[in-house]
């Protein structure tokens, strides 16, 4: 019984989190601020979830922690999504071999 209490209440705070912006703003937000913080929400929410997997995902965090320097700084010149994806595979590589 506990298990589908849970289930309804995840549900339904998850409903009302995604429904309640879309009832209560009907017109367009013209706030700057508001503005300038929901077009960063996105980038913000990807980063927090792929920044744990970046550092765990190798056998050392340490790896994972150089991987992930090296590819902000290629991304940082202006490098290609394949050149700094590559990259970090490498750093990944040496570095693990390195470790070991």
């Amino acid at each position: 019984m506990n298990i589908w209490l849970y289930i309804l209440v995840s549900a339904g705070v998850s409903y009302l989190i995604r429904a309640t912006p879309l009832v209560l703003i009907r017109r367009e937000i013209t706030n700057k601020t508001i503005r300038s913080f929901l077009y960063y929400v996105p980038y913000v929410t990807l980063s927090v979830m792929t920044f744990p997997a970046i550092v765990e995902a190798t056998q050392s965090p340490v790896a994972g922690l150089l991987a992930l320097i090296a590819g902000a700084a290629l991304a940082w010149v202006g490098q290609s999504l394949l050149t700094v994806s590559v990259a970090c595979c490498a750093v990944v590589l040496i570095s693990e071999f390195i470790l070991l």
